[in-house]
């Protein structure tokens, strides 16, 4: 995940122009690239002690995904070459004068070259997600004191050189009695020679149900920097959420019918009030005490009762659970945000698209196993997925798919292609 800059230079000592390029395909990296002008800028440059002409034809900062040796392949230019055709005899000072230029295309190839990538040390915390670099990391609550269905909402940014467009989101844990949504994520990057830099301020937000006093675990984020990792952590907070309007804190409304003046003996109407005695019989003009329509009154509810009772122990014990309530809605929040992903490709949103496709992927293996989305990483999916009997065929394609998706998001010159 370390990254390093790869220049593709044109040198010429003679007048040149680029009609082909087929870079190579750098398979094994994600590719940050960097904005160059249009119109290349020809500059006199002195290598291996002769002056030549040179072009800068592109810049790309490379991310390797696996450890080992990693090999870019060959590029290749397809150029026009301007060479001067000397007058045949004479020797005079004006044989320059009437000299003639003809073209002369040329074929040009870079030359492979294989990096070496090591793997990562032992020793990963927690909190880390792939992060190589220098960071630092804030976090901002909105309030500490809200009420019940008002909304709580943590900014947290991390700013720092590196792979800062691969940086997982830290975890925020709320309690469980908190209704939490999608982080809302904001990527400000800026790419040089000298590497990447910026943001990537993620903005999670949930809504308490109940009052209480509630405490929010520290933010931790962890990275690899200079030979070690290194975690920084926000502070825990405290909430104390107050119950809010139109809930089970409101007031009941009472009926207020004490006046007896206000009923009258009509009489008349149907249904009307009898005021002569009457008996608890059945049938005749007695109410239906000891009938089966009033046993059944007792019976009905009883039996509702104890169903809703079951169903509603059922429902407590599977949300105290909440591994099983995530492997239970792993399917359904997949092709919730697969559908959305439809339509950023419908609306040639591919940045977003590519985003809404790698979260369903990542979201639905963290659901499915159980596992933080902070605590997987490609170095330990495939042992995972394996630890489930997920067939070896199956989870290379799932790791193609991964690795295309993000190749995509991250290099769209790539995948254009």
């Amino acid at each position: 995940q370390e990254g390093f800059l790869v220049t593709f230079k044109v040198y010429s000592l003679e007048n040149f122009a680029i009609t082909g390029l087929k870079y190579p395909e750098f398979e094994g990296f994600l590719v940050q690239e960097i904005e160059l002008p249009q119109e290349k800028q020809l500059t006199l440059e002195n290598y291996n002690g002769r002056n030549y002409q040179s072009a800068v034809m592109r810049q790309v900062i490379l991310y390797p995904q696996r450890s080992g040796k990693i090999t870019i392949s060959s590029g290749k230019f397809d150029a026009v070459v301007k060479v001067r055709m000397q007058q045949a005899g004479g020797g005079s000072i004006f044989d320059s004068f009437f000299d003639s230029y003809r073209d002369v295309s040329k074929v040009l190839t870079t030359s492979p070259v294989t990096i070496d990538v090591k793997p990562l040390p032992s020793g990963k915390p927690a909190s880390f997600s792939g992060a190589v670099g220098t960071f630092s990391m804030t976090a901002d609550i909105s309030s500490n004191n809200v009420k019940t269905d008002e909304a709580v909402t943590i900014k947290v940014k991390i700013t720092g050189n590196g792979n800062v467009k691969l940086v997982k989101n830290p975890e925020v844990v709320f309690p469980n009695d908190f209704d939490v949504y999608d982080p809302k994520v904001e990527m400000d990057i800026k790419t040089t020679t000298a590497g990447v830099s910026g943001s990537k301020t993620i903005e999670y937000m949930a809504i308490p149900r109940y009052a209480g006093d509630f405490e929010i675990p520290a933010i931790a984020f962890s990275y690899f920097d200079i030979g070690s990792y290194k975690t920084i952590k926000s502070e825990p907070y405290k909430l104390h959420v107050e119950q809010g309007k139109g809930g089970s804190g409101s007031s009941p409304v009472v009926s207020n019918f004490s006046n007896k003046e206000s009923v009258k003996y009509l009489g008349k109407d149907i249904r009307y009030l009898k005021t002569k005695g009457f008996s608890f019989i059945e049938g005749g003009d007695g109410i239906f005490f000891g009938s089966f329509m009033y046993y059944l009154c007792y019976i009905v509810p009883a039996i509702l009762f104890i169903v809703f009772f079951f169903i509603y122990r059922k429902q407590v014990k599977e949300n105290a659970d909440i591994a099983l309530v995530r492997t239970k809605k792993a399917n359904k929040m997949a092709v919730r945000r697969l559908k959305n992903a439809g339509k950023l490709m419908k609306e040639n949103k591919k940045e977003e698209f590519y985003d809404e496709v790698l979260r369903a992927l990542w979201g639905y293996l963290s659901d499915k196993l159980s596992i933080p989305q902070s605590d997987l990483t490609k170095d330990n999916v495939e042992t995972e997925l394996a630890k489930y009997g997920v067939d070896e065929s199956l989870t290379n394609e799932f790791m193609d798919i991964l690795n295309t998706c993000e190749f995509a998001r991250y290099a769209p010159s790539q995948a254009s292609d």
